[in-house]
């Protein structure tokens, strides 16, 4: 079945902060650089290097259509990787960016750009599941005690205690049917309804979504911090593939 991969990389990395900046030169983490090359570049390379992916399509801001396509362009001559216009929101982006897929499109396959070190493995795991079930996204458990509150002008207070063990963190990929992931935009458009990602789109159609078991080490880049650990993981990465 065809799967056609969306990256929404429009994000201005406001938690990423002005150090990070002067640093790196860009706030926006999708284009720090990590041992070289833009986040992003190792992102789209895991997607790559799946014989069951068809397209790439990175959504970007619009001052950054033509370098970003000629970046993907050289580091990916041979493999059908395009960038399309992201807009003010990952939920804008993702919907600019299904609207450019044909309808031969079987699944997609919705992806944060700042998650690098998505395995193979799991990739492939997620496919599979959405390929018999139509929805499927990755989660890891829930290890920390998870509290309800609420919120007032200058206190916070606890109001529930969420049972651990029915929760998981929510990872990417979130694969789903090509039709259903259009109709879930479309009703959530209609409803004027913003999701915090693709699944939470699909779930408010009383539509089932599986769980893949995903991993610790599949971390999305958000804050200066997570840089050091994205080191880390690359040079485990980079010495793996060296003794395989």
């Amino acid at each position: 079945m065809k799967v056609a991969v969306i990256l929404p990389a429009a994000g201005l990395g406001t938690r990423m902060g002005k150090n990070s900046a002067e640093k790196t030169g860009t706030s926006r983490k999708q284009f720090m650089l990590l041992d070289g090359s833009p986040i992003l570049i190792h992102t789209v390379r895991k997607f790559a290097a799946s014989d069951r992916v068809a397209e790439i399509v990175v959504a970007v801001r619009a001052e950054d259509l033509e370098w970003v396509g000629e970046m993907l362009a050289q580091e990916f001559p041979r493999w059908r990787v395009r960038v399309v216009e992201g807009g003010n929101s990952r939920q804008d982006s993702v919907e600019n960016a299904l609207a450019t897929l044909g309808p031969e499109t079987g699944l997609v396959a919705v992806h944060d750009a700042v998650r690098p070190f998505i395995d193979l493995e799991t990739i492939h795991k997620v496919f599979d599941e959405a390929a018999d079930t139509g929805a499927a996204i990755v989660g890891v458990p829930a290890v920390d005690t998870v509290k309800q509150v609420s919120r007032g002008t200058s206190h916070v207070r606890i109001r529930a205690t969420l049972p651990r063990e029915k929760l998981v963190m929510a990872q990417t990929p979130q694969v789903f049917r090509y039709d259903l992931l259009a109709r879930a935009f479309q009703f959530a458009r209609q409803d004027g309804f913003i999701g915090t990602d693709e699944s939470s789109l699909v779930e408010r159609m009383d539509v089932e979504v599986s769980v893949v078991p995903g991993s610790d080490r599949n971390i999305k880049i958000t804050k200066p911090s997570d840089m050091d650990l994205a080191r880390l993981f690359l040079r485990e990465e980079t010495a793996k593939e060296a003794h395989s």
